[in-house]
């Protein structure tokens, strides 16, 4: 039990200093910000971290229980609360918006030293935290604000060629080894994989240069030889992955190379028998977001199931997401018309 603490206050630091790194320097002007669909106002957003650690940890997810800030439901609960609302809530200043947040996070941390929390909720909360972390990064990208102070970027793909994998019957899926995991990755069930060819290596910014100057749609971000990075406009590397295209520009370039996007099934199988280059950028898969055999939906029941059948997967993770989110089992999910996310792809031979 002692080690179990000690492992999940030290997930709780560890998330908290790196939120810190990459979204409280954003009040003042910034703590708004335009009103798009895309982003969520970040003084919102760092309330809803605290929130929904809040809920889940001290409150039992129950509105019986108060909660340490007025009226917080009616500001926080991203289930409840109409995007389109956010920017016009009565929110706390910044400030205390951040007292807030680290006030639940003091106080779940004296809870789980008197072992008055469960810990799926803290790992779940952790996690959800990582999340927003990333998507700090999405904000900070689509707004051309400066990068965090730690940021890197995506990893030239050193890989070329493919490699040809055998299939066979493989158990996709987590399994309750695995440790936490979300309800969408449960259970692992047999499938059986036909032999398929992957490339090493995602599609580089050359590569996709030959598609737009065929009329394909150029990625997000892209101007002459250049690509923005933040508020930077930098020269474009041409061995780095192609990033900010759609799942719809993803298909288009496979249709014009002749090649195919692979199914989650197979990028996963490719993961675990020693697939490169994995964590520099999401990659689309062309499988939809569905429930895996015998679906049963978590307490947290707002994260997996209402988006079945209307996004896309994507597998891996990119240069921002944190260690405990970019599993090889690991699904994230998107609608295919998103490009402001740090997405690319690779392909298989068709």
């Amino acid at each position: 039990m002692g080690d179990t603490i000690g492992e999940l206050h030290e997930e709780l630091r560890l998330a908290r200093a790196h939120l810190r790194r990459v979204a409280d320097d954003l009040g003042g002007g910034r703590e708004l910000g335009p009103r798009l669909a895309i982003v969520n106002p970040p003084r919102w957003e760092l309330g809803h971290v605290g929130w929904f650690q809040e809920w889940w940890c001290l409150r039992g997810a129950s509105e019986n229980r108060a909660s340490i800030l007025p009226n917080a439901d009616r500001l926080y609960n991203s289930a409840t609360v109409a995007h389109a609302t956010r920017w016009e809530l009565p929110l706390p200043s910044f400030r205390s918006t951040l007292s807030y947040r680290d006030q639940v996070t003091e106080r779940v941390i004296d809870r789980l030293q008197k072992g008055q929390v469960d810990p799926y909720f803290v790992r779940l909360t952790v996690r959800h935290e990582d999340m927003h972390a990333e998507a700090f990064h999405y904000t900070r990208q689509t707004l051309g604000y400066p990068a965090p102070e730690s940021e890197s970027a995506p990893a030239p793909v050193r890989a070329a060629g493919e490699v040809e994998y055998a299939g066979g019957v493989f158990g996709l899926g987590s399994t309750p080894q695995d440790g936490f995991v979300f309800d969408n990755e449960k259970w692992s069930h047999p499938i059986v994989l036909a032999p398929f060819r992957m490339a090493r290596g995602c599609v580089t910014n050359a590569e996709y240069e030959s598609f737009v100057r065929a009329g394909g749609n150029p990625p997000r971000y892209w101007r002459d030889n250049e690509v923005r990075r933040f508020e930077r406009w930098v020269p474009r590397v041409p061995d780095e992955p192609v990033m900010h295209v759609s799942w719809n520009d993803a298909q288009a370039y496979c249709k014009f190379a002749g090649r195919r996007l692979p199914t989650e099934a197979e990028w996963e199988y490719a993961a675990l028998n020693g697939l490169e280059g994995t964590r520099s950028v999401w990659e689309w898969t062309a499988s939809a977001f569905l429930p895996y055999p015998g679906f049963v939906r978590d307490p947290y029941k707002e994260y997996s199931e209402p988006w079945f059948g209307t996004h896309k997967v994507l597998r891996g993770g990119s240069f921002a997401t944190p260690a405990r989110i970019a599993r090889e089992r690991f699904r994230n999910f998107y609608t295919p018309d998103r490009a402001d996310i740090f997405a690319g792809f690779r392909t298989c031979a068709a």
